[in-house]
Parts: C-alpha cells; structure tokens; sequence
C-alpha cells in the first residue's frame, strides 16, 4: 500500500488595504512627492526671506492665475485667489497674523504654480494644470 503524503495546508499571504484613513494621504499624491514640488518649498523658503523675490512671485503667481483654466481647481479657485491676495498683503505689511508654516505652504503652492516644467507641464492639454490644481487643494487644506 502506497504512502500519500498529507500537503501542509499554506495559508496565502494577503495584502492588507490600508485603511481608508490611509489612503487618502496627500503625500501620496505625485504632485507632491515630485522634484518640482520639493524644489518649490525650497524656493518658498528663500522668497519669503527676500521681499524683492516676494513680490515677483506674486506678480507672475496673478499672471498665471489670470490664464489658467479654472475647471482643474472646481472648488479651490477662490481660495487660489485668497492665496494671491494674502502674500500681495504680507508683502505690503497690510497683514502679518499668518503663521510663518501657513505663508511657507502657500508661497510653495504659488512657486509650483508658476512653474512651466512641474510634474505634467502645463503646455499638456487638458492634463497640464491638474497636479497645479492638486498642490493648490493640498496646501488649503493644510492651512485652512
């Protein structure tokens, strides 16, 4: 009579999903884990100590807000504005009561904005202001 070997039962591994609270991290969005977004909050951190430097990115910043579509930023256009209106005022020294955090994440959400070259360049159609859109949802949030 034959033997038969009796096969260990193996459970599969499953991956676990993170868990809803998880998975809706902005980090995790491209945008902000890209090279232009971290270059943005570096040249943030440069602006907001030049007033010259300052004020030119709010210029360009309204510049291109004046251009952009508005469909990529559905709900978050006026707090794009509110962004824009807030530095010209910091820079004017009409308001100071943001935190320095707060004006840092704003100041690298307008840097992003401006930049031609970001994660989906904005000559892209259609694509091209969407991670702009992303990183200006992200950073209202996070001051809000």
């Amino acid at each position: 009579m034959k033997s038969t070997k009796s096969k260990s039962r193996v459970t599969p591994k499953t991956r676990h999903a993170a868990p809803p609270s998880e998975q809706n991290v902005p980090y995790r969005k491209p945008a902000l884990r890209s090279q232009a977004f971290a270059r943005a909050l570096i040249d943030a951190k440069a602006c907001l100590n030049d007033s010259e430097t300052l004020l030119a990115l709010f210029n360009d910043a309204a510049k291109k807000a004046a251009v952009v579509p508005r469909e990529p930023f559905k709900e978050c256009w006026p707090y794009l504005q509110t962004m824009l209106r807030l530095v010209r005022a910091h820079h004017r020294g009409e308001y100071d009561r943001v935190p320095d955090n707060a004006l840092l994440w704003i100041v690298a959400a307008l840097n992003y904005l401006i930049d031609p070259f970001d994660l989906i360049p904005d000559a892209t159609p259609v694509l091209g202001f969407v991670d702009d859109a992303t990183v200006i949802e992200f950073v209202t949030d996070k001051t809000r």
